[in-house]
């Protein structure tokens, strides 16, 4: 990364002047190199990443308003700073993942997916998904492991991992997801009910997670649909007419 670079190449030079320049002891000019390295790396950190936290609260603002494809240009104008620091790349990667990902444009939603961040728990789970969809178990099951391994204490993301073993007729396994994630989390009511129903053989209950849930889209559009309808009483959304 570009800071770790300038922040390491001004501490050598500095420790380099100080020895040779000012025979400094060495002890002396490693520390004072140190305070350096340590000085430059923290500004140059701050600065990329206020200029990182300006690009997503602009994408965010845009999600607000609808404009999807404005603030997916935004956010892929902010992947240059990947390159100044560390885990830049991967979270803006996971924001552009999943904002295809919402609008079902999985096919664009995939690559940026697979390069996501690592404690990003829901674009993990997105990419679980697709892996799921693509017939590549392994791989699924893979991601969801390295996803609850980094957010644990997400009860929704064991839900998300069980009901997926379970798609895959795998109910033993899906068990046994649930039952690591209430050692995780002892006494969580969600995972809990879901436990009990797969061990009675019936299907698991995720809809009172309300749209967390349905942005995984893991149901049909018109479930999602009565969803929507069920959130606002029961009624269609009024069409404006248009007189010609």
């Amino acid at each position: 990364m570009y800071n770790i670079l300038i922040a390491a190449g001004s501490a050598v030079a500095v420790l380099l002047i100080l020895l040779f320049g000012f025979k400094l002891a060495w002890w002396s000019s490693l520390l004072i190199a140190l305070a350096l390295f340590t000085g430059v790396y923290l500004i140059t950190l701050r600065l990329i990443m206020k200029k990182v936290m300006v690009s997503i609260e602009a994408a965010g603002k845009d999600l607000q308003a609808q404009r999807f494809e404005k603030a997916i240009r935004g956010l892929k104008d902010a992947l240059k700073y990947g390159k100044w620091q560390i885990y830049v790349e991967g979270q803006i990667n996971s924001q552009i993942g999943s904002i295809y990902y919402i609008k079902r444009d999985f096919a664009n939603a995939f690559p940026y997916l697979e390069k996501s961040f690592f404690k990003n728990w829901a674009s993990m789970a997105m990419l679980a998904i697709c892996y799921m969809k693509r017939q590549k178990k392994d791989l699924m099951v893979r991601t969801f492991e390295k996803a609850v391994q980094w957010s644990p204490k997400e009860h929704l993301l064991w839900n998300i991992y069980a009901y997926c073993l379970n798609e895959c007729g795998e109910s033993t396994k899906a068990k046994e997801v649930l039952e690591k994630g209430l050692k995780k989390m002892p006494g969580n009511p969600q995972i809990k009910e879901n436990l009990e129903l797969l061990g009675q053989g019936k299907k698991m209950k995720m809809r009172s997670y309300g749209d967390l849930w349905f942005q995984f889209h893991l149901e049909s559009v018109a479930a999602v649909q009565k969803h929507q309808m069920a959130a606002m009483g029961g009624r269609m959304p009024r069409r404006k007419m248009v007189r010609r």
